[in-house]
């Protein structure tokens, strides 16, 4: 499949909602450089940066998407005399008219071999009759950013936006350079001799002064060696993609979060940042050594990654700011900033496990907002300072918005909580799991979310934790399980032999006739006693193991299936497995993002996955993220994953379509 012809040495430009690693992974197999996307925000400027003949939209689980997505597409394509291929699920085949109305050019339906995929794409290729985007039709467009170099001349033509940033239709080629810097001079001279040693396409990342991020997409003319670059404007999820990392924990380094903290500020926007100094690490890294006090690194920095992105959303930078110092940047809201706050609070006073030992890592957590005459440099150092203070105990009068922020949110959505559970902003979506070997969804996992007025989305984890402060622990399991078994009884036929997973609280664990209470719900609801696992977390549970092993048993007698979920997080899981009834095991998602880390890490994970299958227990993986990460564990054993490689938290009808299009 690597034997290529002229005419498909292109780039491709894919647009996938739920399957873009898969089909990239597919199409680079065969030849072609992918550019991939999953989201179809600004899908039309970064075809035409691409240079791709072909546009792939991939319609599967996401219709309504697909064709407004398309519908964009259609113009920029169309002029370019490209193709748009649609990617369509066999049981959608009825709204082919209204692809064809948005502006496709070619079909392929799914379900579809590797070699029927290629195939349809070299076709649209052939069809689209050229190997890419005319320059000089992108460069004719209004406030296009690029540039086209002539070997046989001495200067650069200038498409007219960057002219009228330069303010010249023309430049000379070091002229264009000196305006890089040092670091992303030498990124550019690189992918210059890329060119001139064979390839036909590459890239490199730059600053755009006045613009933000950019990254300029080159293309050799094969004959007469003309280099020709369009320059795609990045937005905020793009700029963190290509953050420069640290080299240790992965997270951003202290240059990435100057140059963020800069950009937004020079554009206007207010900023506001959490600061967070670990406590107790010094200790930890002098009583375990190095290796283990790096590893913590690495874990909190995932934490803190999870923390914000479910919070904040995924164009927040957290970075590692110095030693154990990191900062979770972001241009939200400060009540979002504040809500952030709390939870990381919340996963940092969790215990670490890393290199055999547990360790309990304290932090101080400050809140900053960006103030006027504030720069990055400016900024940050206000954020140091009052680290510093809460260190030399003066924090209570430095740092008003700092340890006791997160307190105080939490305590303000536990007043929120009663009205909400009584207007119906609590709802509950489900997040599918998978069979690793088959790719087939086999079921799902019930998840609370609150759609707070002011807050927006509330994760689970943040919403028991308000439930708690206020006294309805209780009440909110209640609430959650109810709506999760009458909204599964209630499924469509399609989705008639999924397993559903409820969790019960440790509040539940303890509760006098619980067994009996929830078989009633169970029963009431219609939904069938065997497709029902109930998840019982494992932190919930050192204090009430035995009563957990005495309901746990007259559930699986009932009828159900139990599973420990979050294994890996708390102090005694050894005991959990030799006291409890089990059928599945659930492995936390610090462990699973550990299966691609190191040699050790991944001999920990290979340990957990073949003690629970010699106990006779199925083994769930959470968070999966990347096929890497799902290949690795196949490869240990582990039979299941739930998490963003196949989806979110899904709605019934966005899980009817997903199931429905791989049916």
């Amino acid at each position: 499949m690597a034997d290529r012809t002229a005419a498909t040495q292109a780039p491709l430009f894919v647009l996938s909602f739920r399957h873009r690693d898969e089909l990239a992974t597919i199409l680079g197999e065969a030849g072609w450089p992918v550019i991939a996307a999953r989201r179809s925000s600004g899908a039309d400027r970064r075809w035409l940066a691409s240079g791709a003949a072909v546009a792939v939209v991939d319609a599967r689980g996401a219709v309504a998407e697909a064709v407004a997505a398309t519908e964009l597409l259609a113009g920029p394509v169309g002029a370019c005399g490209g193709a748009l291929l649609v990617v369509v699920a066999r049981g959608h085949s009825d709204r082919l008219g209204d692809f064809l109305l948005a502006g496709a050019t070619q079909f392929v339906t799914s379900p579809m071999d590797d070699t029927e995929l290629v195939a349809a794409v070299r076709f649209a290729e052939a069809q689209a009759g050229r190997g890419g985007a005319d320059w000089r039709q992108i460069a004719e467009r209004e406030g296009a950013l690029g540039w086209r170099y002539d070997p046989a001349g001495s200067t650069i033509a200038l498409a007219p936006g960057l002219a009228a940033m330069l303010d010249a239709a023309t430049a000379r080629p070091l002229e264009l350079l000196r305006r890089l810097r040092p670091d992303e001079r030498r990124a550019a001279y690189a992918a210059i001799r890329r060119l001139r040693a064979g390839a036909l396409t590459t890239a490199f990342a730059h600053d755009m002064p006045g613009m933000g991020r950019g990254i300029a997409h080159l293309r050799r003319e094969p004959r007469g060696g003309r280099i020709e670059a369009v320059i795609e404007p990045v937005h905020e999820g793009a700029d963190i993609e290509i953050a420069r990392e640290d080299g240790l924990t992965g997270a951003g380094d202290a240059a990435t979060a100057r140059r963020w903290i800069d950009r937004r500020l020079a554009a206007g926007r207010s900023i506001a940042a959490i600061f967070v100094s670990l406590t107790q690490f010094g200790i930890v890294n002098t009583a375990y050594g190095k290796a283990t006090g790096d590893s913590l690194l690495r874990a909190v920095a995932r934490r803190l990654v999870e923390a914000a992105h479910e919070t904040l959303g995924r164009a927040t930078l957290v970075s590692r700011i110095g030693g154990s110092d990191f900062a979770v940047i972001t241009d939200d809201g400060l009540s979002r900033v504040e809500l952030a706050a709390a939870q990381i609070e919340t996963l940092l006073a969790r215990p670490f496990v890393a290199g055999g030992n547990t360790a309990p890592l304290g932090a101080r957590i400050a809140v900053l907002e960006s103030g006027n005459g504030d720069d990055a440099t400016v900024f940050l150092r206000r954020g140091g300072e009052r680290l510093a203070d809460m260190r030399s105990g003066r924090g209570n009068d430095a740092t008003p918005r700092s340890e006791t922020v997160a307190r105080q949110s939490i305590g303000q959505l536990a007043l929120d909580l009663r009205r909400a559970l009584g207007e119906g902003e609590i709802e509950t979506l489900f997040q599918p799991q998978v069979a690793i070997g088959s790719g087939v969804i086999t079921g799902v996992e019930a998840l609370a979310r609150w759609r707070h007025p002011a807050l927006g989305e509330i994760g689970a984890e943040m919403l028991f934790a308000a439930a708690e402060r206020a006294g309805l622990g209780i009440a909110l399991s209640d609430h959650v399980q109810e709506v999760a078994l009458r909204a599964a009884a209630a499924w469509p036929a399609i989705l008639s032999g999924l397993r559903l997973s409820i969790n019960v609280t440790a509040e539940d664990v303890a509760r006098a006739g619980f067994a009996d209470l929830i078989l009633r719900r169970i029963d009431a609801s219609g939904f069938p006693r065997s497709r029902l696992t109930v998840e019982v977390t494992e932190s919930g549970l050192i204090a009430e193991l035995g009563n957990a092993a005495l309901l746990l048993a007259e559930l699986r007698t009932a009828g159900c299936r139990v599973a420990i979920d979050d294994f890996g997080t708390g102090y005694s899981s050894l005991a959990y497995l030799k006291a409890l009834p089990l059928d599945y095991l659930k492995i936390d998602r610090a462990l699973t993002q550990d299966i691609a880390g190191s040699v050790r890490d991944r001999i920990v994970v290979r340990g957990v996955i073949d003690m629970a299958r010699s106990l006779g227990l199925s083994v769930i993986a959470e968070g999966v993220e990347s096929r890497e990460q799902a290949d690795l564990l196949a490869q240990e054993g582990c039979q299941y994953y739930q998490g963003f490689l196949c989806a979110g938290p899904l709605t019934t009808a966005a899980l009817e379509g997903l199931v429905g299009e791989a049916a």
